[in-house]
């Protein structure tokens, strides 16, 4: 019985692993009118600014979306790159 479960907690843990990340990811939100559609993004106006949130197929939408409906979206923020600004300049003060 003993072995069954070192097998199994760990195991489990694994499978839940990513759902428990994504669940841990700080959500937004941004309401107004929507400005544009597409099947990418959405456009929503946000006081005397433009919001351009992207979607995809998974993003899940209620009700009819179109220009002019106000809306929430709620969203998370991602990292796409990082870039160390203090190494290069290191690396450039060491070339010199």
């Amino acid at each position: 019985m003993k072995k069954i479960l070192r097998v199994l907690v760990p195991a489990v843990f694994l499978l839940l692993a990513p759902a428990l990340a994504q669940a841990a990811t700080k959500t937004y939100q941004v309401t107004g009118p929507v400005l544009e559609v597409s099947d990418s993004m959405i456009a929503v106006q946000k006081g005397k600014d433009r919001w351009e949130i992207a979607r995809d197929a998974s993003t899940k939408v209620t009700g009819d979306l179109k220009v002019g409906s106000k809306v929430t979206i709620e969203y998370r923020m991602t990292a796409t790159t990082v870039e160390n600004k203090d190494a290069k300049a290191k690396e450039t003060a060491k070339k010199k």
